[in-house]
């Protein structure tokens, strides 16, 4: 089954790292992934721009609205995702809990299954 991992944290705690604190992090992650990418259940894992950078298209009952920023006004934003394919929900939260040991400060993994509608080219 696939599962969507988002990565919540504290925005402006992540983008103030230094590029030191940042490679640190991400080597550490990059250990935690590499197993799963050995096994092919690895997907994209992307990190989102700051919340600056967002732009929401809103539709109610008239016409869309395009807002600068993201929709809702949290204290945690959605910075990240991973796209695993794992066998039971067990697994996903094991690997969001490795995750979680190696990210400092605090951070929260939503873990959604889903299926793919389109599989698309664009990341190809």
């Amino acid at each position: 089954m696939l599962y969507a991992i988002l990565c919540y944290a504290h925005e402006e705690t992540v983008f103030a790292w230094t590029k030191e604190e940042e490679a640190a992090v991400m080597e550490k992650l990059y250990a935690v992934q590499e197993p799963l990418a050995k096994a092919g259940k690895l997907g994209p894992v992307g990190r989102l721009m700051p919340t600056t950078a967002a732009t929401t298209v809103r539709k109610g009952r008239d016409e869309a609205l395009v807002i600068d920023g993201p929709f809702a006004e949290t204290k945690e934003a959605l910075l990240g995702f991973y796209v695993v394919d794992f066998d039971t929900l067990d697994e996903a939260v094991a690997f969001s809990k490795q995750l979680s040991s190696v990210n400092p400060g605090s951070t929260s993994y939503e873990i959604r299954p889903f299926y793919v509608f389109r599989p698309g080219d664009a990341a190809s």
